[in-house]
């Protein structure tokens, strides 16, 4: 049997933290070079000199007070799991921001090893550290460490090995704070219980906390201990002490302290080399930080990404969608006419078949998201944004969230959890999901390629990318104007160095988002489109018990058919019938199921065509919406719109719950999206007719 062991991450975020995890692991994990990446743990194993190793990759927090929910998440690991080890990854070109969280660390008492960072980074931008005595200083291993390349890398498992069979010789330092906050620290431990079974934290720790005021710990304590007004009782006691002593709060005079030892560690361990050298980071900044260029920049860019999507991936997409046609046809032929033969070609391969065939689309599109977060440039997006965002009661900040929701709405709703203002987060997570995820791409992929030229599909794409982020914006000021009231934060975000993100990286995350595309489509995209075949092909009978024998009379008289009716009256004025209807009830589940219920529509449609001597039944997806839908390109766009701005997948919600502690959010994000698409929806159908579009 192996030994085993806890190895936990912890780190700034942009310090390299989930790049060493992907390569301690192996693991496939979302790299990107902005805040806010993790915002949970995250775990994998490793197996090195007969140890299994399980590493948690904790969520990137620049400090362990409690001011934010990755930062609470971080220390309660440290603190309740009791990890082994704990390696602590350093941005070295950052060193002096970055050993803040160090001593935080080693004041939670726990066996730590360090990871000196993107030391290429710091030794090319002149500076020269000696390991040796920082290692002295801060009585903590270090370890010489370049993630991007894999350097150092098994250093770290040697170190975080040599510290759980207790070889390290390095000895153990605590920080000290100045002798009258010492004092009071000495005095506050005397009133916490000793007994683990009692109280977890250590005792010097929950004390600086104390003497901190943080809101969690207080909370625990008044939870957990019999002797809590006691506590608080001596705790009021000693910070007036420290501030009659010191003429300061004592939590700012605990914060100097920590830095004074920072700044003196620094200056003796730390050489600064004087290198004339181009500076690539301030030289592009000047251009794409501009306050007039700024913007029209991030929005170019954006636009050639949808191009490359759309253009790059066309011809890959009718491939396949020539390969399932083809099987379809193939299986259409060669079985026996009965319910297998339509349950196959027109549920599961017209289904499920409809959605893998944006597979390309979806592959490059998030090739593109990848390189552009790996390179740093997502970051300064997020601050470009920061004055527009101000306007509407939010800051930059929240913008981050926003562009992973390009991804996926999900792990957007969980990225929130950086936001450290309640409000700002609960207004972040409502309007995150007028992002275009994902899942709508596909969507939006067969209509544009169904009902517009192929030199303007790029351009379709781009704007409903485009409205997703006006819309978003504008319903924020309405959440900050009449339910959220209150003045916005301020917004500080790291600025992190450009860099060419690995090959590695990108692919990783790449394949990632496709394998869960690939994964929904076996799974929820395959059981929705079988349900959705059978509701729209039962009942198979008249109310008299006959066989229908007009296939389009069979279809609107199905189960689905009635439901699709039931709510056309609403969808008509917005250019919708019963069968959009249909799709648009299926993509409550997952907005890909738009296109598989679309799919089998019309794949059942097909069979009118077969009946009236047409050679091949099954065709390409486009040509079948062309044909059957009666949509005018007018039509399709405000399809498109819809399907951007209705009730978020069933998944989104759940998360929305999960994060707000309440259904009520959930309830009122599927209340007001449903009005707001149609409402815009609205608009824009009776406007374009009234214009003549």
């Amino acid at each position: 049997m192996p030994k085993r062991f806890t190895l936990a991450l912890a780190g700034n975020p942009n310090c390299g933290k989930t790049t060493i995890f992907n390569e301690l692991t192996g693991s496939r994990q979302h790299v990107g070079n902005y805040p806010g990446v993790t915002v949970e743990k995250k775990e994998g194993f490793v197996s090195y000199k007969g140890y299994e190793i399980k590493v948690v990759d904790l969520p990137g927090t620049y400090s362990l007070t409690a001011y934010s929910p990755d930062e609470i998440v971080a220390r309660d690991v440290i603190v309740e799991e009791k990890p082994d080890v704990v390696v602590n990854i350093v941005d070295a070109s950052n060193l002096e921001r970055n050993l803040y969280l160090t001593l935080q660390i080693k004041e939670l008492e726990v066996p730590l090893v360090m990871a000196m960072n993107m030391a290429d980074v710091a030794e090319a931008s002149g500076l020269e550290i000696d390991y040796e005595l920082l290692s002295r200083l801060l009585g903590v291993k270090i370890v010489r460490t370049v993630g991007t390349r894999g350097e150092g890398i098994t250093e770290l498992l040697e170190a975080a090995i040599e510290v759980v069979e207790g070889r390290s010789e390095r000895e153990e330092k605590s920080f000290r704070f100045r002798e009258e906050i010492e004092k009071e620290i000495e005095y506050l431990t005397r009133y916490l219980p000793g007994d683990e079974k009692e109280w977890i934290y250590p005792r010097r720790w929950t004390a600086i906390k104390l003497l901190e005021s943080d809101k969690e710990v207080i909370r625990k304590i008044k939870a957990k201990l019999e002797n809590s007004q006691e506590i608080l009782s001596r705790l009021e006691e000693s910070r007036q002490r420290i501030e009659n002593m010191l003429n300061d709060d004592p939590e700012m005079a605990i914060i100097e302290g920590r830095y004074a030892f920072i700044r003196g560690a620094y200056r003796e361990a730390v050489r600064e080399k004087e290198i004339d050298r181009f500076s690539f980071t301030e030289a592009a900044d000047k251009v794409l930080l501009n306050r007039v260029l700024g913007i029209p920049i991030f929005l170019g860019i954006m636009w050639l990404l949808f191009q490359f999507t759309f253009t790059l991936g066309a011809p890959f997409m009718e491939w396949i969608e020539e390969g399932f046609a083809w099987l379809g046809e193939y299986i259409g032929n060669n079985m026996n006419e009965g319910m297998l033969n339509s349950l196959l070609v027109d549920g599961i391969i017209a289904g499920v078949g409809g959605v893998i065939v944006f597979l390309p689309n979806i592959l490059l599109l998030f090739l593109g998201i990848s390189f552009l977060e790996g390179t740093g440039y997502m970051a300064r997006a997020a601050f470009v944004m920061d004055k527009v965002m101000h306007r509407v009661g939010l800051h930059g900040k929240s913008f981050v969230p926003m562009l992973t929701g390009f991804g996926c709405n999900i792990p957007a709703i969980m990225a929130t959890r950086t936001l450290e203002n309640p409000k700002d987060r609960l207004v972040t997570i409502l309007i995150t999901p007028l992002m275009s995820c994902g899942a709508r791409l596909p969507v939006y992929t067969l209509l544009i390629a169904a009902f517009f030229p192929k030199e303007v599909a790029g351009n379709v794409l781009f704007s409903l990318y485009l409205i997703g982020i006006i819309l978003a914006l504008l319903m924020a000021k309405v959440f900050r104007t009449f339910l959220f009231k209150g003045e916005s934060e301020p917004f500080v975000m790291e600025l992190p160095i450009y860099r060419l993100p690995t090959l590695k990286s990108v692919l990783i995350h790449m394949w990632e988002r496709a394998w869960l595309y690939l994964r929904k489509a076996g799974t929820i995209i395959l059981a929705i489109s079988v349900i959705m075949w059978a509701l729209l092909t039962f009942p198979m009978t008249d109310p008299y018990g006959n066989e229908w024998e007009d296939p389009a009379e069979q279809l609107v008289n199905s189960y689905a058919g009635r439901m699709g009716q039931a709510i056309e009256p609403v969808l008509e004025p917005i250019g919708f019938d019963w069968r959009t209807g249909i799709a648009l009830i299926a993509g409550f589940a997952a907005k890909e199921v738009v296109v598989s219920t679309l799919g089998t529509i019309y794949s059942i449609g097909d069979v009118e065509a077969l009946e009236e001597g047409e050679e091949t039944a099954v065709k390409g997806f486009a040509q079948r919406a062309r044909e059957q839908s009666g949509f005018t390109p007018l039509t399709a766009y405000v399809l498109m719109l819809f399907t951007l701005l209705y009730v978020p997948c069933m998944a989104t919600l759940a998360v929305i719950k999960r994060e707000t502690g309440t259904w009520k959010w959930p309830l009122f994000t599927v209340f007001y999206t449903v009005v707001l698409a149609w409402t815009v929806c609205f608009i824009a159908y009776q406007g374009g007719k009234i214009i003549g579009l």
